[in-house]
């Protein structure tokens, strides 16, 4: 029998049972900065008053409950709480458009909406002659005229009355909705049993393990899948869930606070970490990247020695003591010094990066899965990690690759099908249980496996050449002046890109070089416009001829969620970018012919 409660309606119960007097949930004060915890028998209480108030309020088994938060306590209060009450949650990014949050509460039949503040019901409210059936909007935090605070209820609803609901939740029953943040069009919902995310528990918990006294430190959006399966696999196991304050800029001081042992993330941060490391190897002169990339080399030796038992001795030893004190115990303070486990996904992460971060003593597990699929498919982890691979499938999980190069997927994972699509679910689901993914890749003959790409977005030149375009975009991005690239070239006699710089590290280094960048913006600076010169034929020398950039174009500003050129989980919204940008990317043509014509 699986060591977790037969279903996540039970979930508060379960791990109070357990884990009574450690703390369960940190987080920062917003009086004064500082921390709190709350332990697991005060979660247990705080979910069933939340869940008694949800019955309160009319909530009746397999009613949608929607939720517009940030990451913060309270998406995890009313997420279990809904839960027990067998209800269905709806997870709504707080980034969200109008017209995105309004689709989301209205095709999932919302009948309660939980919002962040009086700011967030305030929307809701704009849009409630569009969503007849949803009877109340209630907020976590704050007095708000007309919106109920959902913690100051007045509750009749019984204890009794919400433990017996949640003992009748069965495995096959729905547990969540979560749209999922599509790079074209409206989103769909997927529906998720609580028997697909129990499978994507059991299969990973044999190599994500904890300890007493672990903790994992969350900044991904709750309204993500990922996140959930990481606040639910950190408070089985009676760790900490520590939140991050909400602000981007706050991340790493949040690390330092916390030192968490485990540490989901996307690719970006990890590579700004080794961004940096690269930019003090420049400052310390002209041989500080060849002393950095000898430093690395010793370190990923010695980390593969370890692995298998063994310990550097002689000079690789000397070497890796030299390193370990100069590069790799800094960076590990980066991370609060305690970093045993940290998994990315979601966008590809290059190797130079997984190579830093390993030589350092971070190892860094890449995985690899969808909304689809409860979020997991493979996953490098200790005993069979090869980097610039998604790993091998978890057990439990099917993979096999169709003749056109699209991975298929067959397990307990598979979701059911999308919310009152019965289309789009035929789709992407043949009769014998396989899941079309959409991604192209390869499985190699041990079995790991390799995202090349998204079928939908895989270029295909006029000359009859298809490029995947995630390949050459995830290497500029390794370039610490390059913060997006966007290839183009469907249909064209050759790939051209569109890029944004990091604005931070071209800010300081025009600093440093007493660079002035002028009014007219860095982008339009010959010296930067080097720099990604410099980036872009790095990337040329390493592709076959077809996939060579030929020409290139630094945008003003940077992709943002809030311009809908960025999902919430930051993947590129490739369709909305090159419509937007078409001008440019024709000017790049043209000027191609101005020159060679």
């Amino acid at each position: 029998m699986p060591d977790r409660p037969r279903t996540l309606a039970l979930f508060a119960e379960w791990t109070a049972d357990r884990y009574a007097g450690r703390p369960a949930l940190r987080f920062r004060r917003p009086d004064d900065g500082g921390w709190t915890d709350v332990g697991y028998d005060e979660l247990r209480g705080t979910v069933r008053t939340v869940g008694r108030a949800l019955l309160t309020l009319g909530v009746r088994p397999g009613d949608r409950v929607a939720v517009l938060a940030r990451t913060r306590p309270e998406w995890t209060y009313v997420q279990l709480a809904a839960l027990a009450a067998g209800a269905v949650v709806v997870p709504v990014y707080p980034t969200a458009g109008d017209e995105e949050l309004g689709w989301v509460l209205s095709d999932s039949g919302a009948s309660v909406a939980v919002a962040e503040d009086a700011s967030q019901a305030a929307r809701i409210a704009a849009l409630r002659a569009r969503l007849p059936g949803l009877r109340h909007v209630v907020v976590m935090e704050g007095a708000a005229e007309g919106y109920p605070f959902l913690a100051q209820i007045e509750v009749t609803a019984s204890l009794s009355e919400l433990l017996d609901r949640a003992d009748h939740v069965t495995p096959s029953d729905l547990c969540g909705i979560i749209y999922t943040s599509g790079t074209t069009g409206l989103p769909k919902g997927c529906r998720l049993t609580h028997g697909n995310l129990a499978a994507a528990h059991d299969a990973t918990a044999g190599f994500i393990t904890y300890a007493p006294g672990d903790s994992t430190y969350l900044y991904l959006p709750l309204a993500h899948l990922l996140a959930q399966l990481v606040q639910f696999g950190a408070l089985l196991r009676g760790a900490t869930l520590c939140y991050h304050s909400g602000r981007n800029e706050d991340i790493v001081a949040g690390l330092a606070a916390t030192r968490p042992t485990h540490l989901p993330s996307v690719p970006r941060l990890f590579e700004k970490v080794h961004g940096t490391a690269l930019a003090l190897a420049d400052a310390g002169g002209p041989d500080g990247r060849a002393r950095l990339a000898a430093a690395v080399r010793a370190g990923v030796e010695a980390a593969a020695l370890r692995e298998r038992g063994e310990a550097p001795d002689g000079a690789l030893r000397a070497a890796w003591e030299a390193a370990e004190e100069r590069v790799f115990a800094p960076v590990r303070e980066v991370f609060g010094g305690r970093l045993r486990w940290a998994l990315t996904g979601a966008a590809p992460i290059a190797p130079a990066t997984l190579d830093f971060l390993r030589a350092c003593g971070v190892l860094v597990h890449e995985g690899y899965g969808m909304t689809e699929t409860a979020g997991v498919i493979s996953l490098n982890r200790p005993g069979a990690y090869r980097p610039g691979t998604v790993g091998r499938p978890v057990p439990g999980c099917e993979v096999r690759i169709a003749p056109d190069g699209e991975i298929l997927a067959r397990g307990p994972g598979i979701f059911p099908g999308y919310h009152r699509d019965p289309a789009a679910t035929a789709a992407v689901l043949d009769a014998d249980g396989w899941l079309r993914t959409g991604d192209l890749g390869t499985l190699d003959a041990d079995g790991f496996l390799t995202v090349t790409g998204r079928k939908k977005d895989l270029v295909i030149t006029s000359n009859g050449k298809n490029i995947t375009p995630a390949l050459p975009e995830a290497a500029l991005r390794q370039s610490r002046w390059i913060s997006h690239a966007v290839l183009a070239g469907d249909r064209r006699p050759y790939p051209v890109a569109l890029l944004t710089l990091d604005a931070a590290e071209i800010a300081a280094w025009a600093a440093r070089e007493g660079v002035d960048l002028g009014p007219g913006g860095p982008e339009r600076h010959p010296a930067v416009r080097r720099l990604c010169q410099e980036a872009v034929d790095a990337v040329n020398a390493r592709s076959a001829g077809p996939a060579r950039i030929r020409a290139f174009a630094i945008l003003p500003g940077d992709f943002g969620v809030e311009s809908g050129e960025l999902t919430p989980t930051l993947k590129l919204r490739r369709s909305v970018i090159l419509e937007r940008h078409a001008r440019e990317i024709d000017a790049l043509y043209e000027r191609r012919m101005d020159v060679w014509g």
